[in-house]
């Protein structure tokens, strides 16, 4: 055991209260014995999130911010990464479900390899439901197909990253649940080292997952925003090939019989250009932003 006082564990909590109530003592014995930062970020919880931070905190290098009202989870860790003063931040859900011995286990590696990111991988574990099952596989492939994507969970909640990396990326990050995913794919789109490693996931006690349907597709449309953002041609060179050939085949035939080009044809060609040419401008965007970084 040896301590880490160059990390900070945040933690956004909104309305977690059954499951810090077991989760918030151990936790910060754990950071004391390490001579780790601890930030909270109650996120507007409306239960006895508030009642219980007031009985455990104030405690030794450990802050808590609170947000008046819900403004999501990607906001809450915002907040807490834009006060943190250490070198390595990690994030834990505050439902519980993550195993505290992870957090040396990502902490040495990122030293160990010099990365920038590692992600707490878990791959396997049966802690979700079918549906999210259904639904992290999509968003996980839909990410691989337009661009390349080194992890396999992308939107774990457990991850140690560098804090000046973070703190220079949070402005394009969402606010909403979609964070997890998209902060770890603009790490990737940054070229900087990103790792995975398997942890342990335990199953929730209390209280219910704040992930459904919506958060899915915010997640998709967030991606689509990253690639275009970071490689537009990704999304507009397959849109206007795509384009181009569905109208071939709907105008040759008619070109071949001899009645001309239809105004449906010359509508799908001037579109496909169209869609080319935006693509390129967007690209020489994303070149331009890039070297004023």
């Amino acid at each position: 055991m040896y301590e880490m006082n160059n990390l900070t564990i945040i933690v956004p909590a909104y309305n977690e209260a059954p499951a810090l109530k077991e989760f918030l003592p151990e936790l910060l014995s754990w950071c004391i014995t390490r001579n780790c930062s601890l930030l909270i970020v109650n996120d507007g919880s409306t239960d006895d999130s508030q009642n219980l931070f007031n009985r455990f905190l104030p405690a030794e290098k450990v802050t808590l911010l609170n947000h008046k009202l819900n403004r999501g989870y990607g906001a809450a860790i915002k907040s807490g990464l834009a006060v943190c003063e250490t070198e390595y931040v990690i994030t834990l859900d505050a439902d519980g479900q993550h195993a505290l011995e992870d957090i040396e286990k990502l902490y040495n590696l990122i030293i160990s390899r010099d990365a920038d990111m590692v992600v707490g991988s878990r791959k396997n574990s049966k802690t979700h439901s079918y549906y999210r099952g259904v639904g992290k596989f999509i968003i996980r492939n839909l990410a691989r197909i337009l661009m390349t994507v080194p992890v396999y969970d992308l939107n774990s909640g457990m991850k140690i990253y560098r804090t000046d990396l973070a703190q220079k990326y949070i402005h394009l990050a969402p606010d909403t649940m979609s964070f997890s995913d998209i902060f770890t794919l603009i790490f990737i789109n940054n070229r900087n080292l990103v790792l995975e490693t398997p942890i342990q996931v335990k199953k929730r006690k209390t209280g219910k997952s704040k992930i459904g349907i919506n958060t899915a597709f915010q997640t998709i449309m967030e991606i689509i925003n990253i690639v275009i953002l970071f490689n537009p041609m990704k999304i507009f060179l397959p849109l206007s090939l795509v384009c181009l050939f569905i109208t071939a085949l709907w105008g040759l035939p008619i070109l071949f019989m001899g009645r001309g080009l239809s105004i449906g044809s010359l509508l799908g060609v001037i579109l496909g250009i169209l869609l080319f040419l935006l693509g390129l401008i967007a690209e020489q965007l994303s070149l331009l932003r890039r070297s004023q970084k």
